[in-house]
């Protein structure tokens, strides 16, 4: 499903280059857990967001199903996330003036899904989150584990095959966490491919595969089939 072939990725700095991911290969199959762990600055979220056809790489290439998605165009690519990409951000990036359930309708809305379907369809996603009471309540008004949920029901309005969250857990206490994570074993247990960047090596444990990276490399790739170092 996702593959990177020899990809780099540097930024110029005002003492020079810095490069975040350095030559990395990586194949990761239809409906995989993975997490990706590693020290701050190894290049975990460069690789989330380069996987999200949000970043392109200095070299090398990036592809979604056998196309490299950075030789598409801009638009195009947003059409791909779109259709088969969810997020999922440690800061859940709410819109504070709407409301949960018109949070989870955005994607649909910008997908073009009908006035009647959006609403059928947030309704019951934030009822599976537990919300089912809160769909008037906007983002002020929910406490953090709450704003998480509608968080993971906008990110599956739009119904997609992949899923790549950055420390989707970063911000809750450890009660909330393994909810947040039992939601992301149901949406593999569906099938969906999840990509998953963690500082904590409890949620870290509950992927099927492990990447641990440093320096821009990926120096550790674990599953219950093979361990590579």
């Amino acid at each position: 499903m996702l593959q990177l072939e020899n990809v780099t990725k540097s930024y110029r700095h005002r003492r020079g280059q810095v490069t975040a991911l350095d030559g990395a290969d990586l194949t990761i199959d239809s409906g995989e857990f993975i997490s990706l762990v590693g020290p701050s600055g190894s290049g975990k979220s460069t690789l989330l967001v380069m996987l999200g056809g949000m970043l392109s790489p200095t070299s090398g290439h990036v592809l979604l199903d056998g196309q490299s998605i950075y030789d598409l165009g801009a638009n195009e690519r947003a059409r791909l996330r779109k259709a088969k990409i969810g997020f999922v951000f440690q800061t859940f990036n709410l819109i504070p003036y709407l409301t949960a359930q018109e949070n989870v309708q955005v994607p649909m809305c910008l997908n073009g899904v009908g006035a009647e379907e959006q609403t059928e369809r947030a309704v019951a996603l934030l009822e599976r989150m537990g919300l089912g009471d809160r769909l008037d309540h906007k983002p002020t008004e929910l406490s953090v584990g709450q704003q998480q949920r509608v968080a993971l029901a906008r990110t599956l309005a739009n119904d997609p095959a992949l899923i790549l969250a950055d420390e989707p857990t970063g911000n809750l206490d450890p009660e909330t966490a393994e909810q947040i994570i039992r939601f992301f074993e149901q949406f593999h247990a569906e099938g969906r491919t999840i990509v998953m960047v963690t500082h904590d090596p409890r949620a870290a444990a509950r992927a099927k595969r492990t990447l641990r990276l440093a320096n821009g490399h990926i120096v550790h790739d674990e599953s219950p089939s093979r361990v590579v170092a």
